[in-house]
């Protein structure tokens, strides 16, 4: 904790900084588009879903537990299987036990770790399906790389698995991202799933669940490509956090 506070936090700060002066990243042509029109629904269950139980995160690091309970709730109602009330986060973290997630929350953390790493974050997700008895048919965690040779079949299946979510909602996409690569926020670790895919300018829909962002936003797919490609700072590494990916739901 000590590290976070007198190291860690000033570097990225000074990042921040120099990107603004620079007018690089978010603070650049590379920013995000907010979309401030009402939701119209589509059709796609899983997606219309995904926007009716969009909720907000209820702390600074559990980014992991609204992005995860928006999906369960999603697909417990398109699955027949919400009977109530939609789940809250504390209902998630009572009854989902894997990784000390609800001990991660913590203020302490577990082990002096709050948050949720990619690996981890992909056994939340799958302990989460599972506690609630919701059909799927695989949970794939993907590591998203930065190499411009070994990230073109890597960023390619992304494409077609967006675009599969979009058309046909088979799927769903949970990304482990810098935000910092999105907007003009600091380049930490941040989850969120994602909400749409536009084929024709190929931009990207996040559901933001930080409390601070008012309205879902479209990155371009190379924008978010970046985002989930994002290799953090070697500080970051003792903490579990290399490069960012997704997590993959197969329906």
């Amino acid at each position: 904790m000590m590290l976070l506070k007198w190291v860690i936090r000033p570097y990225l700060y000074f990042q921040y900084l120099f990107s603004k002066f620079a007018r690089t990243g978010a603070f650049g042509k590379d920013h995000a588009e907010y979309m401030t029109a009402p939701y119209q629904n589509t059709g796609n269950s899983v997606k219309d879903g995904l926007f009716r139980h969009h909720v907000k995160q209820f702390h600074e690091s559990s980014c992991s537990v609204a992005s995860v309970v928006s999906v369960i709730n999603t697909l417990l109602e398109s699955q027949g299987k919400l009977t109530g009330l939609p789940l809250t986060q504390h209902d998630l973290l009572e009854t989902v036990r894997a990784a000390h997630w609800k001990e991660r929350m913590g203020k302490d953390g577990y082990k002096g770790r709050r948050g949720l790493p990619l690996e981890v974050l992909g056994q939340v997700v799958k302990a989460s399906l599972d506690v609630h008895k919701i059909q799927y048919r695989s949970v794939e965690i993907v590591q998203t790389l930065k190499n411009r040779k070994k990230s073109v079949q890597i960023k390619q299946d992304l494409k077609t698995r967006l675009e599969r979510f979009e058309k046909q909602g088979d799927s769903i996409i949970i990304a482990h991202f810098d935000q910092g690569s999105f907007l003009p926020e600091l380049h930490i670790p941040h989850i969120s799933p994602v909400g749409g895919f536009d084929p024709a300018s190929e931009s990207v829909t996040i559901l933001d669940v930080d409390s601070t962002q008012d309205y879902p936003y479209k990155v371009s797919l190379e924008t978010f490509y970046k985002g989930v490609s994002y290799d953090y700072n070697y500080m970051f590494r003792r903490y579990g956090y290399g490069e960012g990916g997704y997590v993959f739901i197969q329906l």
